[in-house]
């Protein structure tokens, strides 16, 4: 059993600290939302009101927080997890932030004799809810080591990508194809349909043909083809467009950094963009072919 301090009860935060209780794990839960606290302590989880004492007494905080931001004001400076937590406390940071604050995070930790790990995930609420997320690990070998069982706990698989702030150079670019493919799929589908061929036909076809890719066979941006969809569920978010412009965001910041050309990436936030300024940013990402047909304004 380890003790599991998890900062960030949100909406991927609270199934995967209760994967953990689920587990055999000792977890206590911080998050400013008492609803979610609440929900860990019915799951056998525990909540502590002082994070520095129990700090003292844990073996790895996990953090999935909103962004870069709240990474560093939750990690850094006097009242910040580093200066409170004890020598060779593992630091795993679950949150999707840039690549150059988890890196600045994680040399602190480094200096202050802390492993940390920046271990951003792929996979949505339903991932989390079954254990099944991917996890992009960036960070030395042994926190890697000392940190993969309980990932396994909480993902289907679990990937070292390298030095620190490797994990979310691979997730941003990851979602910036991700946002592109679903935008090329949305495109496909909507022409096909307004040419006379019907949904159904031409994802029998394509599904098996050289334009099957994951946004098609997995997370079907129209109803029928694949029932476990958001598409057939009004596009309830299992990830949100919002969360997907935020990424997009991410990786264009990166490619101006880097001097990278990435046009389709550029435009996929701009048609996200779109979908944040019609108010239609709480849809999943997959609603973006709402927008594309011309039933959003």
């Amino acid at each position: 059993m380890t003790k599991v301090s998890f900062i960030g009860l949100g909406n991927m935060g609270l199934p995967m600290a209760k994967n953990l209780v689920r587990a055999g794990h000792d977890v206590t839960g911080f998050d400013l939302v008492e609803g979610q606290l609440t929900e860990l302590v019915k799951s056998g989880g525990k909540v502590s009101e002082n994070l520095n004492d129990t700090l003292k007494n844990s073996e790895v905080v996990i953090t999935m927080l909103p962004s870069g931001k709240h990474v560093k004001s939750v990690y850094l400076g006097e009242e910040g997890i580093i200066k409170n937590s004890p020598a060779g406390l593992l630091l795993i940071d679950s949150s999707t932030i840039d690549v150059e604050s988890a890196r600045e995070v994680e040399e602190v930790a480094n200096k202050s004799n802390l492993k940390m790990l920046d271990a951003p995930v792929s996979g949505g609420v339903t991932g989390a809810e079954a254990g099944t997320l991917t996890f992009m690990v960036g960070g030395d070998e042994e926190a890697f080591e000392k940190g993969k069982e309980l990932l396994d706990i909480m993902g289907g698989n679990v990937i070292h990508a390298g030095q620190a702030g490797n994990g979310q150079v691979a997730k941003i670019c990851n979602n910036m194809l991700l946002a592109i493919s679903m935008i090329g799929t949305s495109e496909a589908f909507n022409l096909a349909e307004r040419l006379g061929l019907d949904s159904q036909t031409f994802y029998d076809i394509s599904s098996t043909a050289s334009g099957q890719c994951w946004s098609m066979t997995s997370y079907c941006p129209v109803p029928g083809p694949v029932p476990t969809s958001p598409a057939n569920n009004n596009y309830k978010p299992g990830f949100s467009s919002a969360l997907m412009l935020k990424d997009l965001r991410l990786s264009q910041e990166a490619s101006k950094i880097t001097n990278t050309e990435t046009p389709l990436g550029a435009h996929s936030t701009e048609v996200y963009e779109k979908m944040e300024k019609g108010g239609y940013d709480n849809l999943d990402f997959s609603g973006v072919i709402k927008l594309i047909s011309g039933e959003l304004k």
